[in-house]
């Protein structure tokens, strides 16, 4: 497994800001929040930005995210196609190899509602497939849709395209509706990334994304599940995902250093008894 930081992690920081200071800091792979490289490429070119992430020996890990796809309809679907196109393009011309994709806020959910949310789903890996881009689809805890890791793996296996898994967010994983038993459904197939934090001292039900820390310095009990991924033999990066505006006064530089110690320790092996 491969640790990298989320541009979310220091969310008042521009592109070319975090590049350099989470470079300093220890990290050289990036989730790109891709408002923030949308923002940097008005104003700088593809070559420009090239030499940046060469220059600090950057690589772009996964981006995050892309909505609106999987039950929108109309003129509002069409919208949420053409902006998802342009972000594929960004993915292919940075080699970006994972989009992150959520599913849609809705308010009751029909039998309909999920039938189309297979169609769309298995379109949009379809255009995905054509830049050489995986989707992975994320569970939201507190959704009405798409809360928990096994729908979410429901509908990847219903889609049926091999380049949709899903992301695996540990903090929607604990604080919404799946259960450790859903675990045992991941494979190496069908996760595509995993996203990581901490909560302490805060009711599961009351937990915002403003409430996430670093992990292990709280209370969600990560080891049983970074043993599942290591037993399905998953390779692929794993994220820290931060959104907390406390942390964000911390200098960029500084909290790279705290986000990659704590993901190598979530990482490492344990040593047997």
């Amino acid at each position: 497994m491969r640790p990298c930081i989320s541009e979310a992690a220091y969310l008042p920081g521009t592109f070319a800001d975090d590049v350099e200071a989470f470079a300093e800091g220890g990290c050289h792979a990036l989730e790109v929040w891709l408002t923030k490289l949308e923002t940097h490429l008005e104003s700088h070119s593809v070559a420009e930005t090239r030499q940046l992430l060469e220059d600090h020996q950057t690589t772009l890990a996964g981006a995050a995210y892309q909505g609106g796809l999987l039950l929108s309809q109309g003129e509002q679907r069409k919208a949420h196609y053409d902006h998802f196109k342009r972000r594929l393009d960004l993915c292919q011309t940075f080699r970006i190899p994972t989009l992150l994709v959520v599913a849609d806020f809705v308010g009751n959910v029909e039998a309909a509602d999920l039938e189309r949310a297979v169609v769309s789903l298995t379109q949009a890996a379809q255009w995905a497939s054509a830049f050489d881009v995986r989707l992975a689809l994320e569970f939201r805890g507190s959704a009405t849709f798409c809360s928990s890791l096994d729908t979410a793996l429901a509908l990847v296996a219903a889609c049926g395209e091999p380049n949709v898994g899903v992301n695996l967010d540990v903090f929607h994983y604990y604080t919404g509706p799946s259960k450790f038993d859903d675990l045992a459904l991941l494979t190496r197939d069908n996760l595509a990334f995993v996203q990581v934090c901490d909560v302490a001292g805060v009711p599961r039900e009351l937990a915002t994304d403003a409430d996430r820390i670093l992990p292990g310095e709280g209370d969600f009990r990560l080891e049983p599940i970074m043993g599942r991924l290591r037993d399905i033999g998953y390779d692929g990066y794993v994220s820290l995902e931060l959104l907390n505006p406390v942390l964000w006064q911390t200098p960029a530089k500084q909290l790279a250093e705290l986000g990659m110690n704590a993901l190598n320790r979530l990482l490492e092996p344990p040593i047997p008894a």
